[in-house]
């Protein structure tokens, strides 16, 4: 079973460590797409996301943004009732 929660990132990335490491830290498994690692991963980062930066995180349908807006979604409380949607 895929998991509802799609992470674009890159081998070496520190933003997507940290936010692989919150979203480890709340109990649920992440579907990493490597951008790195695939032909054409980083168009399809921007055609997805519109955004050439990663993380880019998606829980469900609502596409998150990157570790910034994932850490202040969690510090404002959205982040535990946005994962037990899905």
């Amino acid at each position: 079973m895929m998991s509802d929660i799609r992470m674009y990132c890159t081998a070496f990335c520190p933003y997507c460590d940290m936010a692989e490491n919150l979203l480890v830290s709340k109990g649920v498994r992440i579907n990493k797409i490597s951008i790195d690692s695939t032909p054409d991963g980083f168009r399809e980062l921007l055609d997805v996301t519109g955004r050439h930066t990663v993380p880019q995180i998606y829980i469900g349908d609502t596409h998150v943004g990157g570790f910034d807006d994932l850490s202040a979604l969690d510090s404002r409380g959205g982040l535990d009732p946005l994962l037990a949607s899905i």
